[in-house]
């Protein structure tokens, strides 16, 4: 097997969730503000998109790998060919304008159309996904900048294809945001003066794009301590006039790219902002509103990598479908004792259609979730954007770090599973299986680790609102349990969902009264409760996507018939083999104790 062409999307499933389910043609297609595409354009340009993501970016998905981005004397990353191609591949199709609004000369596809198109990007070249980021950035300046930023730099950042950078980490600081020290010192009007050191940019720095945007966190000096004292900075690598125009280098230097375990197309940077020359910068929207505005940008990409771990699994799943098929070793186990028994093909072998059947569950499981909160962002747009919608965006907000945290921890679990179905021949790079696992570990690192991801479900989308958004999401299950969607042919699979929300209410309601006997106790299950919330939600969509399937079963093509009886598989084999989870999560939620807390430090 090549890896040069080796991503295998899943548009079908792709196609069910956005018009099948979401029915996405006829509830936002068409209709302000996305009235520049309908159904049928939108199928054909998700097709489009996926022929050029198959062939354009996955050729480069290996080649950059092996031969990662060099640092340049002049501090600058230096990218692989393969990659150079594949993204000028990306610009000249105009693909950098699907995700822009009309009033920016864009096609202003709609959240959910959006996230598909970037799932096949992230699944067929994830390095080159981030790379791609200067389109969402000049969509940042839009909605935050005053109209002299946005007119200084949406029209060149769009039609130049600028690069752009999210800048938080320092290497003290790390996760710890609000222990930054970068300082910026105001110079006139929105102009400040930034100094100090950030490291893990990713794609802070690179030789393709005449100009990088960095958007960067920092502290004006007398602001209080935290992140209440950060604001947020327009900082480019070649100063930019008032009329739009270059002006002459910045002062920020990239001074080191980090060696790292995968992901190695994709530059990680140490920036270090003034020294020799000052590193100049405008002031945000002119606001000292730095963490609320930057989470714009961070929401943005913990969907991002949630989309990438699901991508990657997704297309980890298809190849080692494809490989099991072809690779025979073995006889059937029945006849295992028989001499003359013939050799199987793998997928004969029960465990090997357990591990594909995990597989697939799981990266359908998460690809309903994350298409589904993309559909509700669609309606946050319709309704006028974030802030006109509040019970919309508190939804929104609760199930990003079920798509973050989940997905990229159960994701690497499984690539695991995935390889396996190799055997000794997924541990080499003739197959993409080794790349996907190092490529996808970091997801679960960046953006805010797995366990961030859970504390900020419990503290700041749970309790802060007093379960109230939750509740609501546990009303849906709720109805569609009652409503005996799917009739018969579910019965058990709607009970075992019943099972489960009964132990993810318990489960919050005892963590609850533990947190206030100690909060220690959320930080000992708080990925407990994450995933549990994650895998019931999970198995909430599979069973709606079942019923819908064995509707639509009858009277379909063969192939149709096919992919309809594999969504109630998925659904069956999720709601039997995962959901039980959520019960032993319930058990370790209820004993848990402060033993470990207690416990002196030499003991470890």
């Amino acid at each position: 097997m090549s890896t040069v062409h080796h991503y295998k999307s899943n548009l079908r499933d792709v196609f069910f969730n956005l018009f099948e389910f979401l029915d996405v043609g006829r509830r936002v297609l068409g209709k302000a503000p996305f009235a520049t595409l309908d159904e049928e354009t939108a199928r054909e340009t998700l097709k489009q998109f996926e022929r050029m993501c198959s062939q354009d970016l996955a050729q480069a998905f290996a080649a950059s790998d092996r031969d990662p981005p060099k640092l340049g004397p002049d501090g600058q990353a230096l990218l692989p060919e393969s990659l150079k191609r594949a993204m000028e591949a990306y610009y000249e199709g105009g693909w950098h304008l699907f995700e822009i609004p009309t009033h920016l000369g864009g096609v202003g596809a709609p959240p959910s159309v959006v996230w598909a198109s970037f799932e096949m990007v992230a699944g067929s070249c994830p390095a080159a996904a981030f790379y791609l980021f200067g389109s969402f950035m000049s969509r940042v300046i839009d909605r935050l900048g005053t109209p002299s930023q946005r007119a200084r730099y949406l029209p060149q950042m769009i039609e130049k294809r600028w690069g752009a950078a999210m800048v938080l980490t320092e290497p003290d600081a790390g996760s710890d945001v609000g222990a930054g020290r970068t300082r910026a010192r105001h110079v006139e009007g929105d102009v400040w003066e930034l100094e100090g050191t950030k490291r893990f940019i990713t794609n802070g720095d690179y030789d393709t794009v005449e100009n990088v945007v960095h958007l960067v966190l920092a502290r004006p000096e007398g602001a209080a301590v935290g992140t209440k004292g950060l604001s947020l900075f327009i900082v480019p690598k070649y100063w930019v006039n008032e009329d739009g125009s270059l002006g002459e280098r910045n002062g920020w230097r990239c001074t080191k790219l980090e060696k790292k375990m995968g992901l190695r197309a994709s530059v990680t940077c140490e920036i270090v902002y003034g020294g020799d020359a000052p590193a100049r910068g405008l002031l945000m929207g002119e606001a000292h509103d730095g963490i609320r505005q930057m989470f714009h940008v961070i929401e943005q990409a913990r969907m991002a990598v949630g989309m990438k771990s699901l991508s990657t699994l997704s297309t980890a799943y298809l190849n080692a479908r494809e490989y099991a098929k072809e690779r025979v070793q073995g006889p059937d186990l029945p006849r295992a004792a028989e001499k003359d028994s013939p050799r199987v093909p793998i997928i004969a072998h029960a465990d090997v259609r357990r591990m594909l059947m995990l597989q697939k569950s799981h990266a359908e499981g998460m690809r309903a979730l994350a298409l589904w909160v993309a559909s509700l962002q669609d309606e946050i747009e319709q309704q006028g954007g974030h802030g006109h919608s509040k019970g919309l965006d508190r939804l929104n907000d609760l199930l990003l770090p079920l798509i973050k945290g989940f997905n990229s921890e159960r994701a690497f679990e499984l690539l695991s599973v995935s390889l396996q179905c190799y055997g000794g021949a997924g541990y080499v790079e003739d197959f993409p299986a080794e790349q996907y696992l190092r490529d996808q570990k970091i997801d679960s690192l960046y953006e805010g680790t797995t366990h961030i991801q859970a504390l900020d479900l419990f503290f700041r989308k749970v309790a802060k609102d007093g379960g109230a958004t939750l509740g609501k999401l546990f009303e849906q299950v709720q109805l569609t349990i009652e409503s005996g969607e799917g009739g018969a042919a579910l019965t058990s699979e709607r009970a075992l969902l019943a099972a489960a929300l009964d132990d993810l209410q318990a489960i919050y309601m005892t963590m609850l009264g533990k947190a206030s006997e100690s909060v220690h106790h959320v930080g000992l299950q708080g990925n407990r409760i994450l995933m549990a919330t994650a895998e019931t939600v999970l198995a909430w969509l599979l069973v709606r996507h079942a019923a819908i399937a064995l509707v639509k079963r009858d009277g379909a093509s063969d192939d149709d018939r096919a992919y309809y009886d594999g969504k109630v598989a998925s659904a069956r084999f999720f709601c039997r083999e995962v959901l039980p989870n959520v019960t032993y999560a319930r058990g370790h939620i209820e004993r848990s104790a402060m033993d470990i807390m207690d416990l002196p430090v030499e003991a470890f």
